[in-house]
């Protein structure tokens, strides 16, 4: 495949797509999920093939759980593109209505941000969420999956693409790249794809931030935190941080370090301690938090790791203020977590921390699209410009402006013959 060539026939057919109605691109998405159900069999066989390869090469428990795609896997997606389906359009919205003049129309239209380039590792249902995001809001999507799975990504990918192409769709309106150097290439295509979102490693996303012209929207590290009030309810604590660590381990939102309060060390540290260990998480901690509960010791320079596996850090602080200063200077700026029933504490940490989410006694995995009722989500943002936190349709779509006249020149206004009459009319 000559990726050049396959981002200059996106391009093109974006605007087509761009043009197709709400219940045109629904109707793709209703063939997708029907096709998704009936092909279930063919998947499930390609992704064993794929999870065979993937433990003869002895990959990590971590990365085997996120290769794996089935019955709960298959039911989530389907679900995620029928919440899709039930949102309003996002193409064509007047986010701005104004009277420049009289008979002179200024309007601000949301579109597709056009042609998006979605490099991931590993999971195969991102597959399925990317393109149903990208269907929705009307963008073109050229997908590369990582080599993991990619007899599961081969059979995902034809089953979605057959979907809509059969439901009326451009035919260029979904490319698969499936060879490593294709990557490269991809990063080339400056001119014909508008939008790079990679989803994987620290190493991963930086290098595809590194090499490309493109812009990229994503995030590179999950150094997720939970500090633990003085004030926090205890019973309800150790539930949440048990959750934010191994409900799915391998995720970007699992908690990595937790910040206790040291009022709390005495009586707090050592049921957190039995916590952990009886869901066989792996302790390390600072010199003063070894020396009440007995764990591996970490030097303060190593609160920047991320895990993404059975371990965590715990350390000591003196209240909400230095909690805050440890997240924003060591933290990804991805989610974190205060747990207190102290609402001025709460309002403190979620105003302060520098994050692209904030919570209040919950855990941190539900940073999430479908969880916030996106549908899905295409990745993560610790970005401050255009989107932040979990991108579903709205971080998918730019805005152009319109402006409707009637034979207005600027001369009349630059020389004092007319003047502008601004109102807004909604």
């Amino acid at each position: 495949m000559n990726i050049r060539e396959e981002a200059r026939r996106m391009k093109l057919a974006a605007p087509k797509l761009a043009a197709m109605t709400n219940e045109e691109r629904n109707r793709a998405l209703k063939e997708v999920a029907l096709s998704l159900e009936e092909k279930k069999a063919e998947i499930f066989a390609a992704n064993e093939e794929d999870l065979l390869q993937a433990r003869q090469n002895k990959i990590s428990d971590a990365v085997y759980k996120r290769l794996k795609f089935d019955e709960g896997k298959l039911k989530s997606v389907i679900d995620g593109i029928d919440q899709l389906i039930s949102l309003p359009d996002p193409v064509g919205k007047v986010q701005l209505f104004r009277q420049m003049d009289e008979d002179l129309i200024l309007k601000r239209i949301s579109c597709p941000i056009g042609v998006i380039g979605v490099i991931f590792e590993a999971r195969p249902d991102a597959l399925v969420q990317i393109s149903s995001l990208c269907i929705k809001s009307g963008n073109c999507a050229l997908l590369k999956g990582g080599k993991e799975t990619a007899r599961t990504n081969r059979i995902l990918f034809k089953t979605i693409y057959d979907s809509v192409v059969k439901a009326g769709l451009p035919e260029g309106c979904l490319v698969q790249a499936e060879l490593h150097n294709e990557i490269d290439e991809l990063l080339q295509c400056e001119k014909d794809v508008d939008l790079l979102i990679p989803r994987g490693s620290n190493r991963f996303v930086q290098y595809i931030m590194n090499n490309t012209k493109i812009p990229v929207m994503g995030h590179a590290d999950g150094i997720c935190h939970i500090y633990v009030d003085k004030d926090a309810d205890i019973t309800q604590a150790l539930p949440v941080i048990i959750d934010a660590k191994t409900q799915y381990t391998a995720a970007c939102n699992a908690v990595e370090t937790v910040l206790i309060h040291r009022d709390l060390a005495d009586d707090f540290l050592p049921m957190l301690k039995e916590e952990l260990e009886k869901n066989k998480v792996k302790i390390r901690g600072t010199r003063e938090v070894a020396d009440r509960i007995g764990c591996e010791v970490m030097e303060e320079g190593e609160f920047d790791t991320e895990y993404l596996e059975l371990v965590i850090s715990l350390k000591l602080v003196g209240d909400v203020v230095e909690a805050v200063e440890h997240i924003n200077f060591f933290g990804s700026h991805h989610t974190d977590a205060v747990l207190t029933q102290n609402q001025e504490t709460a309002e403190y940490f979620m105003q302060m921390v520098d994050s692209a989410g904030v919570y209040q006694n919950c855990s941190t995995r539900f940073a999430d699209g479908f969880r916030y009722g996106f549908g899905a989500e295409v990745g993560i943002s610790t970005s401050k410009i255009h989107a932040r936190g979990p991108v579903g349709l709205e971080g998918l779509m730019t805005y152009k402006y319109r402006i409707y006249g009637h034979g207005q020149i600027v001369g009349d206004y630059a020389e004092g013959r007319k003047e502008f009459h601004f109102k807004d009319l909604q």
